[in-house]
């Protein structure tokens, strides 16, 4: 099955003469390709995806002014192209675009997802933008970028975290994960409690996906697509999507199986334990990651960062 992100670029290759004879001076400036929300962006569209918000398209990157001073004539252009292409129905007509797709102001993507129309510059900025925006600014491809305006931020982005904020987030998480899978979930399974039990698991799951994430220096998607896109990551991607899978089948109210799944988690634990100190992150022995995590937040060089409260990222 084709995935949605090579039709696109075909799409966009098979359009890309037709704008070129009608719009040569915006073309010019213009940046196209695909990127943002939507699992073809992702690479993890399937049948599924294909029901809505699915199909042949392209983001076409202009400059603010620009587009605000020839939208009629990009949108003039963006009638002429077919309206199917390998079969399926594209997504080019303004009332299929969903604001996913069609010409958008490069200024105008980056701010829906950053806040600012550049690159963080320092380690606040990055804080606060949240981990899934960045990997929506990030995924997909771009086709097309005569200007270079929109790539030299994506560039930036991809470079990924300053050292510092990445690993404030391990430190974070090594606190997450330890509450919730080495401490919470054994003791909710002890006294019987399944949902509480369930909650623990659930967020020590999340927790254990982002942390190999951050191990691999790769932004974490939006969370219905956390585990599919750890599965290819070579530093505890694989082990973690096992783990996931495992704390999801398990029936909470059975009691051995509660414990089977807390014994999984702590397994886990010892491993990211193992990998910090491969990485050098932390000297720290044993598996329990709360003593852990303040080591990890020490080792950041600047002191307003050591500062921060080290259950939060």
């Amino acid at each position: 099955m084709s995935k949605g992100l090579e039709i696109s670029r075909q799409f966009f290759e098979a359009a890309r003469p037709i704008l070129e004879r009608s719009i040569p001076d915006v073309m010019a400036r213009a940046a196209a390709g695909l990127a943002g929300e939507g699992s073809e962006c992702l690479g993890f569209d399937d049948e599924t995806s294909r029901d809505h918000d699915w199909g042949p398209a392209f983001c076409l990157w202009l400059p603010e002014g620009l587009l605000r001073s020839e939208k009629g004539r990009v949108e003039d252009a963006l009638a002429r192209l077919p309206r199917e292409f390998m079969g399926y129905p594209a997504r080019m007509s303004p009332e299929a675009r969903m604001g996913r797709v069609g010409p958008m102001a490069t200024e105008g993507f980056y701010r829906r997802f950053l806040g600012m129309e550049r690159a963080p510059e320092n380690w606040r900025e990055w804080r606060a933008i949240p981990e899934y925006h960045l990997c929506s600014c990030t995924n997909g491809a771009v086709f097309m970028d005569n200007e270079g305006a929109f790539s030299a931020v994506r560039k930036a982005l991809l470079a990924y975290y300053p050292e510092g904020v990445r690993l404030k987030k391990i430190a974070a998480r090594c606190m997450v994960m330890a509450q919730t899978g080495q401490y919470n979930m054994p003791r909710s399974l002890a006294r019987g409690e399944a949902v509480p039990a369930m909650l623990a698991a659930a967020r020590f799951a999340e927790a254990a996906l982002s942390m190999a994430h951050l191990l691999n220096r790769r932004f974490m998607p939006f969370y219905k697509w956390a585990a599919r896109s750890a599965q290819s990551l070579p530093v505890l991607g694989a082990e973690a999507c096992v783990l996931a899978a495992a704390l999801a089948g398990t029936n909470w109210t059975d009691r051995e199986q509660g414990m089977r799944a807390a014994e999984s988690a702590e397994a886990f634990c010892g491993r990211v334990a193992a990998e910090l100190r491969a990485q050098g992150l932390t000297s720290v022995p044993g598996d329990w990651l709360w003593a852990l995590g303040p080591d990890v937040q020490m080792r950041i060089g600047d002191p307003e960062i050591v500062r921060l409260n080290v259950m939060e990222d």
